[in-house]
């Protein structure tokens, strides 16, 4: 597999419980670059990311992402997968009952954090990085959606990840929200990690040209160079 690649799919067959979603996926993706994934919805965007951060099992084909390889991927691997991948949803999934470093927190000792000090360090870190800094004890009902998808992003930097899969990031917001939020994946690819995201937001993708790949007929198109 390429060393440049951190994710890299040869030949994927993509199913969800017994059902075919995608053929003979054949993806590269390599360190910092930001790639749309487009399409109409049900063909196959979300399974195929599912698939990147192994909450569906790849029964075919080859397929590997930041160094693991998704075909022998062992049921006790996959925390450590996703400690080098960072997931934004469409609807935040933060936890409601908790306030903002709450949320961080526990994502950090799900996934290893000991060292209270560290712990609230990298919190200050990634808040001021979504530009959150003051609100670290604020509700997420408290926050606007624009915040609350914030606060996702920072979760999703907690571990500094190599990879960030965002599946419809700007889905739920305006369209200033939702600028803002391009503004800061692009900031973060900056930084060297790759992005991954999918939407139906095509305005966005006009304001923010990248390589776009789209899930169409059961297949995925990767046209390297042109945007939709």
């Amino acid at each position: 597999m390429d060393n440049q690649a951190i994710i890299s799919l040869s030949n994927a067959f993509i199913y969800q419980k017994n059902i075919l979603i995608l053929s003979d996926v054949s993806l590269s993706i390599n360190h910092g670059e930001f790639v749309y994934l487009i399409g109409k919805t049900g063909t196959g965007k979300s399974s195929l990311l599912k698939t990147l951060y192994a909450e569906l099992p790849l029964k075919e084909g080859e397929g590997e992402v930041a160094g693991y390889n998704l075909k022998e991927l062992k049921r006790k691997d996959i925390p450590y997968l996703r400690r080098k991948i960072g997931i934004v949803f469409q609807d935040f999934q933060l936890l409601n009952d908790r306030s903002v470093n709450d949320n961080l927190t526990f994502v950090m000792k799900a996934t290893g954090w000991k060292d209270q000090d560290a712990m609230r360090h990298r919190m200050n870190e990634v808040l001021d990085k979504v530009g959150l800094i003051t609100k670290g004890f604020k509700m997420p009902h408290q926050l606007s959606g624009g915040e609350q998808q914030r606060v996702s992003i920072a979760r999703a930097l907690i571990n500094d990840p190599d990879l960030i899969l965002a599946d419809e990031p700007t889905g739920n917001l305006d369209p200033e929200t939702s600028e803002g939020i391009m503004q800061l994946l692009f900031d973060i690819r900056k930084t060297g990690r790759a992005i991954f995201m999918a939407t139906h937001n095509y305005n966005m993708i006009d304001k923010f040209p990248s390589r776009t790949v789209r899930c169409e007929g059961g297949r995925v198109n990767d046209s390297a160079n042109s945007t939709h």
